[in-house]
């Protein structure tokens, strides 16, 4: 689990099966003093975050799978919570 800020969303004509329905967002890793912390990463988002949000993501292949349903998505990251403030 990592702290993360929404950066952007991404449109997708054409995208994986598994990815159907789900909304894409751009978000930037956060360090513990929320600074940046590597590059941005394409994650789905369940929630409805918003660009400038802070959210935690995970990087749990076996999470992403379930939360998706299906075994064979190329997905890695996944929003899965909002911190309080």
């Amino acid at each position: 689990m990592q702290l993360a800020q929404v950066v952007g969303r991404v449109t997708s004509t054409i995208k994986h099966a598994s990815l159907n329905g789900w909304k894409l967002l751009i978000v930037q890793p956060l360090d513990a003093s929320r600074k940046p912390d590597g590059e941005p990463q394409l994650a789905i988002d369940p929630l409805g975050s918003r660009q400038g949000d802070t959210v935690l993501i995970t990087s749990d292949g076996a999470a992403v799978r379930d939360l998706v349903g299906a075994n064979t998505t190329p997905l890695r990251w996944a929003i899965i919570g909002l911190p309080d403030t």
